[in-house]
């Protein structure tokens, strides 16, 4: 199992596009260069059999696995394969050559764009390396990690960490005996404290090191780490045993990683998924929606009262982090609105706003959310910062919701869970609901939440005010 990151992910991306685009301007540059040393070429190699040599690229990269995740992990790696890929091209392109119906053709040429293409790959990955460097060390994009425990697998897995380009090693957050529940069920207050002042730092991920006899002692702990919005990753001897379902993975092929959620918008491939259907979605809703609806609302709002057109808000995002949300104003301007949620027949609310809430066209522009990327079309609703601190203390599960980006619509509002939460009951069961989606994802069920949000929308809900 790799350590996935945003950064790893988009390098065998990257990687193959540059590898592609200088494959074929060298393959051209070597053309034009042999020709004006007065070889002669045949035509093909100019217009015909640049496929050829782009497929047979393909194909030896592919074979040496060049742009594979585990190519990529490593710096070695990559340029062991790219040179295994190089020669490997170089005996399929010339064995093509020679045996083609025009099997006249330049040495030189061979010569010219196999040394062109091993300079040009090598300034290629010394460039890349130099921008990840600082991408790593200068704008701290690396993804911050701790270790909690103080045995020898500790120990080994926090040198495995500290060894890592694309994460930031963050320390230890507690010894052995801060990993179990004390009498009563709960968590050490070093434990609480420790994982306060980690998630304020940025850790997102605590791998914890587990005794085998005692992996059924942790409850306490993986209740904090949700409170906490961070994310447990235990590494066991698989001789002990879990009460609740988890999945099994290894981390650099040798240490065994259980985790006890399973979330399938952990893996890069997903994330990238969501968010391409993220940016499609909204730009085609901003391009042929909000361009001419925009300002048909903006001139209702501004006619019956004064005030902006949109209200924005700081509301919590993805790990907790606020950002500004933005909706089109449906209320007069008050000093409440960062404070009370809106009720039923709110005296703050005006007519436009009430039919605007009612329809759920005041939540148009957070497609703008969407296209910038603090926001999903699809996900648990964001809520204002004072709801979320007097939540997180009163819902265990509370802050888990926040592993996801949040949503303009969710899993939970399709089922009834949309608007005013007077009972804390309520926002359990709403809590209930965006785990379901963390847990479930799938593009088909994003695509069936927007049907279902379309539908209730036409349809008229109940606790749409």
């Amino acid at each position: 199992m790799a350590i996935q990151t945003r950064y790893n992910y988009l390098l065998r991306y990257i990687l193959l596009i540059t590898d592609v685009i200088m494959l074929n301007v060298v393959y051209f540059f070597a053309y034009f260069i042999t020709e004006r040393l007065g070889k002669h070429l045949v035509d093909e190699i100019d217009a015909n059999y640049v496929i050829v040599c782009n497929l047979i690229w393909f194909f030896c990269a592919t074979f040496c696995g060049l742009y594979s995740l585990y190519g990529i992990r490593r710096l070695e790696r990559i340029y062991r394969e790219t040179w295994r890929s190089i020669a490997f091209h170089f005996v399929l392109f010339t064995v093509f050559l020679l045996f083609s119906r025009n099997d006249d053709f330049s040495r030189s040429f061979l010569i010219i764009f196999y040394g062109l293409l091993c300079i040009s790959f090598l300034f290629n990955r010394f460039l890349g390396t130099a921008f990840q460097y600082v991408l790593l060390a200068k704008f701290n994009v690396a993804k911050k990690v701790a270790v909690l425990g103080s045995n020898p697998t500790a120990i080994r897995i926090s040198e495995y960490l500290q060894k890592q380009r694309t994460l930031s090693f963050y320390g230890f957050v507690g010894d052995d005996e801060n990993i179990y529940n004390e009498e009563g069920g709960i968590v050490s207050e070093l434990v609480s404290q420790r994982f306060t002042e980690a998630s304020a730092a940025g850790v997102q991920d605590v791998y914890v090191a587990v005794a085998p006899n005692r992996m059924t002692e942790v409850s306490a702990l993986v209740d904090e780490a949700d409170r906490q919005c961070i994310r447990l990753k235990f590494i066991p001897d698989l001789g002990g045993s879990l009460a609740s379902p988890y999945t099994i993975d290894y981390l650099g092929g040798e240490f065994p990683i259980i985790t006890l959620r399973v979330e399938p918008l952990e893996e890069m491939k997903n994330r990238f998924k969501k968010r391409l259907f993220d940016l499609v979605f909204s730009t085609l809703v901003i391009v042929f929606v909000l361009s001419w609806l925009y300002p048909l609302i903006a001139i209702l709002i501004k006619w019956e009262s004064k005030g902006p057109v949109l209200f924005r808000q700081l509301r919590s995002g993805r790990n907790d982090t606020p950002f500004w949300c933005y909706k089109f104003r449906s209320m007069t301007v008050n000093r409440d609105s960062d404070k009370v949620q809106a009720t039923k027949n709110d005296a703050r609310i005006t007519k436009v706003g009430a039919f605007l809430r009612r329809t759920s066209l005041d939540e148009m522009p957070q497609f703008f959310n969407v296209f910038l990327g603090n926001m999903s079309v699809v996900g648990p609703r964001p809520h204002m910062l004072k709801h979320t601190d007097e939540y997180k203390k009163i819902i265990s599960k509370f802050m888990v919701r926040h592993f996801l980006k949040p949503g303009i619509t969710g899993w939970a509002q399709v089922n009834g869970f949309r608007g005013e939460t007077r009972l804390v009951e309520d926002m359990d069961n709403r809590v209930k609901y965006d785990i379901y989606y963390l847990e479930n994802w799938t593009t088909a069920l994003d695509v069936r939440i927007i049907f279902m949000t379309i539908i209730n929308a036409i349809r008229g809900e109940e606790n749409a005010y």
